[in-house]
């Protein structure tokens, strides 16, 4: 931008843009927020209209896992632009074969077969539908506080009833229990149960850990009554608990694993729903077109998966994010030591970290204190009082430091405004 004129004109144009025509109430939250226009980015840094620098520790909530414009990745989509783009539908796919060839390889169990789509909630539909279909049978069983999308399938999963109740009457026999009570799951799963929806880790729910040994005994669960568990790996997977899944932290293997976010390498929108030959023979074996879609297993996104899990293969990405995850969460917790009066709990697994606050609305005055610093960061969407922390797989022990700086620093300016509000 030519002068801070310009620049201001630039950022006030773009909000009104969006209050004509996107979404105003999101406008105004937004830059109440101090959220800027994003132009550009580069490895963990985004930076804005005025050309402020900003660490990303928030990571599209998961997308980044690889950073942004991770040149391998780009370098790869770049190649297959000038090959084809998009899939002309009525031919083979070499790229989509070789990826689902990849993704078989790295996911758990009998995880042998891969449907592609867009999306996190497009890869929940699909496996919902198809836990529906290979088992005759309609009872869905999912968490209180579990996110999981917002298409209407994935909707009636979602354990808050704020988003679902604008949109009542959704799917029916969809039941919910306590997240990491595996005794109350036991006695909601039945002969009636087509499957159970489980994230190995709420995300949207406050970055909520189950207890050892619960996800085995869902699956267990789940196999005594003939029904399907559906791990939805879409925020944990691909490294970023300190594991490939994150249901490997309790050796489970679900029937079923909708995959998103990381899997498309911070470069292309890129989905899958990955299941057992089983669920496969039941439902595409009697109707091959029987779940589909136009844009999924584009070449294009296909070929930044393929790069993606290269890079965290070739780059120990996984092993990485669990020893930085460690200096993150103790220096969270130091922290939380710190300021007991406003944080009530420090809890993550890999860099997959949320800190809690004690009182509501804490966190809406700490996030513009980050960005004035920086650092950049959001709250669970199911627990507004959780901030969570999950930056790129790629990030340095140096920037990490610099973060748990800002964060101190942030949660100091804002213990001292509302002192002087009492």
């Amino acid at each position: 931008m030519s002068s801070s004129l310009d620049v201001d004109q630039f950022y006030e144009t773009v909000i009104e843009k969006y209050n004509r025509h996107i979404n105003p109430s999101l406008a105004r939250l937004m830059s109440f927020a101090g959220f800027g226009a994003e132009i550009r980015a580069e490895g963990c840094y985004i930076y804005d209209h005025e050309d402020r620098k900003f660490l990303d520790m928030l990571g599209g909530y998961g997308v980044f896992t690889l950073g942004h414009r991770h040149p391998k990745v780009v370098e790869a989509v770049k190649t297959q632009l000038d090959k084809m783009p998009l899939s002309g539908r009525a031919f083979f796919s070499p790229v989509a074969a070789d990826l689902a060839e990849k993704i078989s390889e790295i996911t758990p169990g009998n995880l042998d077969f891969v449907f592609f789509c867009n999306s996190g909630t497009e890869a929940v539909e699909a496996g919902l539908k198809l836990a529906k279909g290979a088992s005759g049978r309609s009872k869905i069983v999912s968490t209180h506080n579990a996110f999981h999308g917002k298409t209407l399938g994935a909707l009636s999963t979602i354990g808050k009833e704020k988003y679902r109740k604008p949109f009542a009457p959704l799917i029916p026999g969809v039941s919910f229990v306590e997240f990491g009570n595996l005794e109350e799951a036991i006695r909601e799963i039945d002969s009636t149960t087509a499957c159970m929806i489980i994230e190995p880790i709420q995300g949207e729910g406050g970055i909520n850990i189950p207890p050892d040994g619960y996800l085995t005994g869902l699956k267990a669960a789940c196999a005594k009554h003939g029904a399907f568990l559906i791990a939805d790996e879409v925020q944990t997977g691909l490294g970023r608990t300190g594991k490939m899944f994150g249901g490997d932290h309790d050796g489970a293997a679900p029937d079923l694993m909708p995959l998103a976010k990381a899997i498309g390498g911070g470069v292309m929108p890129l989905g899958c729903l990955v299941g057992t030959s089983e669920i496969w023979e039941a439902t595409f074996g009697k109707n091959p077109l029987i779940h589909s879609s136009t844009f999924g297993g584009n070449p294009l996104a296909c070929a930044a998966g393929i790069a993606a899990l290269e890079v965290i293969a070739d780059d120990g990405l996984v092993e990485k994010s669990r020893i930085l995850g460690e200096r993150l969460l103790l220096g969270m917790k130091q922290i939380h030591k710190n300021h007991s009066d406003l944080i009530c709990d420090v809890r993550g697994r890999g860099l997959m970290v949320g800190v809690e606050f004690s009182l509501d609305e804490v966190s809406e005055l700490v996030v513009p204190q980050l960005l004035k610093r920086g650092v950049c960061v959001a709250y669970a969407l199911n627990n507004p009082r959780v901030l969570r922390f999950e930056p790129p797989l790629i990030i340095s022990e140096k920037q990490i430091d610099f973060a748990l700086e800002a964060f101190e620093s942030s949660v100091s300016e804002t213990s001292e405004l509302l002192a002087t509000l009492v």
